[in-house]
């Protein structure tokens, strides 16, 4: 299968569902991660213009650890909105993805970015199959299941299906630690470490399921979403 993940900033995808989309890649699918935005304004002191370079290359050097893919849409961070110019973006996107499954933002995280990410994943996996919509890639055939990963600390988000990744969380977050710039600056500046978060989550997670580490997920029932056979490793 081919597995699409998008998240809204450079390291949303490591911390939420990066133990999964390695536990594809060691079964042999292949992974595709979608960042997008560029995190310009993911720092006080870097300024944006440096910044998204230096995160894009971060993206590029965990992407690679999981032998992924990446799409870089390079948005402006904190000015994502689903117009039509994006919804073009992303339709566009999932296009290039050609994805069998994908994972994005749940619709009720609390980053609007992120919000805002979920509903154009939403209606982009489904317009992607459109004949008569135009973009630089040919349409999709089919609508992929889609996943919703967990939020930050798991705030108000219930999973209904989990993936055990306890043979990878070192690797996992190895793809988070190359996020430099953003594991550095929250211990620093707001006393957050985020890598001990990340393995606290997964802990927590795994009690619920019976494993040492998890990841949750909900799986989006809709009309045409709801194939009979699990899709996540």
């Amino acid at each position: 299968m081919r597995i699409l993940a998008v998240g809204a900033h450079p390291d949303d995808i490591e911390i939420l569902c990066a133990g999964t989309l390695l536990r594809y890649a060691r079964e042999g699918h292949e992974v595709v991660i979608c960042v997008a935005t560029n995190g310009e304004q993911g720092h006080m002191v870097i300024p944006p213009e440096e910044l998204k370079e230096i995160r894009k290359k971060e993206a590029s050097a965990s992407a690679a650890l999981c032998g992924a893919e990446l799409i870089w849409l390079d948005i402006h961070d904190e000015f994502i909105y689903h117009d039509h110019e994006t919804r073009m973006m992303f339709i566009d996107m999932v296009r290039q993805a050609r994805p069998d499954v994908v994972i994005t933002h749940n619709p009720d995280d609390y980053h609007l970015d992120h919000r805002i990410v979920s509903e154009l994943v939403f209606v982009s996996s489904f317009m992607a199959s459109l004949p008569h919509v135009q973009t630089g890639h040919e349409r999709t055939h089919g609508i992929p299941p889609l996943y919703y990963m967990d939020s930050l600390a798991g705030a108000a988000f219930i999973p209904t299906e989990y993936v055990d990744i306890t043979e990878v969380i070192e690797d996992k977050l190895a793809m988070m630690s190359c996020h430099e710039s953003q594991v550095r600056w929250l211990k620093d500046h707001d006393g957050i470490d985020i890598l001990d978060m990340i393995r606290v989550q997964g802990r927590f997670r795994g009690l619920a399921c019976g494993v040492e580490y998890a990841e949750g997920f909900r799986r989006l029932h809709a009309w045409r979403r709801c194939p009979t056979s699990r899709h996540l490793p």
